[in-house]
């Protein structure tokens, strides 16, 4: 007795969280119903208070229903092998959850310590293994989603820093039965996950969906995660993202410069997040590996793998880039900051040479229009998803999940099915945005495709913006096909156009056909198997783009 009073004045000293769900379930009768709104969604059911206390969005559904299948997808794929100890830890030796055996040691240790454990001890039954931390909780209702519909979770922490949501998690988790799975948790979530470090207590799963940006808890986040596990992060603060008011705000959370004003600007937003979660994990010799990183609505959401890997860190440099964007005509060049070159020894043993990149790839005004270039960047320079990834969610969403409890499948359907078919290359430019710099009739984006696709580039639609496609063509090809189009079907009286316009200067620019030896032998906008192949695509009956739900509908204000 005395040992555990002197454990709960150091507890209330030092700070350390105490668990706040029910030691034992509470009957719905024990809840006073008329106080409530019932709000059902999955396999949940939460209890909203009529005076609006805690944040609940209902646009979200999609957000929570692609999050219960990218973790069920992750768990099938990588999830099971990790924590099951058939991953080898950094010092060669096997541990039970992919981790070495120091880290092993350090969860012993704190094991052996009598401290209140926030993250509880979860399920009993041997086939529950993941540890869940949703670090701004809310309601609750992501956490009993997890707990309802993920069939190998072990323990749940539901944080939030606001009494008045810990006390609707409380309720939420008695009212659902799940206090065997859910601890209801009221602390700082960068305390929290700092301390889950410490104490050797990692999470497999990780989930940031704050009310703004994420920038906050991306260090801690990482520190705390386990070897292999998942970081899902949301950033709802578009205006600073992928907007063209605030670039000093952006710069200073997201370490670079959006591509404001450009139409592109939804993509330069996930790379943006996505370099931040790189240069983070990069100080704790880890690397990110873009599972799956969509423009969605009024946010962005990203899904990452987290490993520790130094050799994989010193690719950070080949993988960020920063790009020159034309205020006038909106082309745009990449710059990678770093070069990759494959050697071999005198040994003949292959090895990778890194060095500084040659640049830069434009000039001070654009070669097409002669406008002013902005930068934009840093940012992330790789692939956005990993396509055996998709086609797991996609299996898991159309042979295990039924419309009455995940009612936004279709939606993710759509989606993911233009995200699985888009091409790696960074940004996508929209064919009307080019018809109206040259003062034409937009043409079909098929025929765009066939003309690209007969020069020999490939080109995708993108699931971030409707009606824009992404390619491997240079801008001179993209200029190129778009002005010929132009010409040939005489769509502009260049006589007529205004001489000091975008339009006038790009079709008179000679230097655009300087290369077209080649190309005006091969182009051709008759169909092509690129164009074949994309126009299939577009006849999917399937949900590409949202639809406005409701009238007003958007990002809901803070509670008050």
């Amino acid at each position: 007795m005395f040992r555990a009073a002197i454990q709960k004045l150091k507890a209330n000293f030092v700070g350390s969280p105490t668990p706040l769900a029910s030691s034992a379930p509470a009957s719905k009768a024990q809840i006073n119903l008329a106080e409530y709104n019932v709000v059902s969604e999955g396999k949940a059911q939460i209890l909203f208070p009529e005076k609006e206390t805690v944040f609940y969005n209902p646009i979200q559904q999609f957000n929570r229903d692609l999050s219960v299948t990218c973790i069920k997808a992750w768990d099938n794929l990588y999830g099971s092998k990790a924590i099951r100890g058939k991953r080898v830890g950094s010092n060669g030796k096997r541990s039970f959850d992919g981790t070495d055996q120091e880290a092993t040691k350090k969860r012993k240790l704190a094991a052996s310590k009598e401290a209140v454990d926030p993250t509880g001890s979860g399920s009993d039954d041997p086939g529950r293994y993941i540890k869940v931390l949703e670090a701004l909780s809310a309601t609750g209702l992501r956490a009993i989603r997890y707990a309802h519909e993920i069939p190998h979770v072990k323990n749940i922490v539901a944080n939030d820093l606001l009494p008045e949501a810990v006390d609707s998690i409380r309720r939420n988790i008695d009212y659902n039965h799940l206090s065997h799975l859910i601890t209801a948790n009221q602390d700082d979530a960068n305390v929290l996950m700092y301390r889950s470090k410490a104490e050797g207590k990692k999470f497999h799963v990780i989930d940031l969906d704050p009310y703004g940006t994420a920038t906050p808890f991306i260090d801690a986040s990482l520190q705390s995660i386990e070897e292999g596990g998942l970081m899902l992060v949301t950033c709802t603060d578009l205006s600073v993202l992928a907007g063209n008011g605030y670039p000093e705000k952006c710069f200073a959370l997201y370490g670079g410069v959006n591509m404001a004003g450009h139409d592109a600007t939804h993509e330069s937003a996930l790379r943006l997040v996505l370099n931040l979660l790189s240069q983070s994990a990069a100080k704790q010799k880890k690397y990110i590996e873009p599972l799956l990183s969509l423009s969605i609505d009024f946010y962005v959401r990203v899904f990452v793998r987290v490993r520790t890997s130094p050799s994989e860190v010193k690719n950070l440099q080949h993988n960020t880039m920063i790009g020159y964007m034309c205020s006038g005509c909106s082309a745009w060049h990449t710059q990678r900051l770093g070069k990759q070159s494959q050697r071999a020894s005198k040994k003949g043993k292959p090895y990778t040479k890194y060095s500084l990149a040659q640049g830069p790839p434009a000039d001070k005004r654009c070669h097409y229009c002669g406008s002013p270039h902005h930068v934009f960047g840093p940012m992330y320079a790789g692939p956005l998803h990993n396509h055996e990834f998709i086609d797991e969610v996609l299996r898991i969403n159309e042979e295990e999940h039924q419309d009455d409890i995940y009612g936004t499948r279709k939606r993710i359907k759509g989606m993911l099915t233009l995200a699985r078919n888009e091409l790696p290359e960074p940004f996508y430019f929209v064919p009307t945005s080019i018809s109206s710099i040259l003062k034409f009739q937009v043409p079909p984006l098929k025929t765009v495709v066939a003309g690209l696709g007969s020069l020999g580039y490939a080109c995708s639609l993108t699931h971030a913006k409707a009606s824009s496609l992404k390619t491997n063509a240079p801008w001179d090809a993209i200029w190129y096909v778009m002005k010929r189009y132009c010409l040939d079907n005489e769509l502009a009286d260049i006589k007529k156009m205004n001489q000091n316009g975008f339009g006038y200067k790009i079709l008179t620019n000679e230097s655009i056909d300087g290369s077209t030896d080649e190309w005006a032998e091969k182009l051709s906008f008759s169909p092509n198997q690129q164009s074949i192949d994309l126009e299939r695509l577009r006849k999917l009956k399937i949900v590409r783009y949202q639809e406005n739900p409701t009238k007003n509908w958007g990002p809901k204000a803070r509670p008050q």
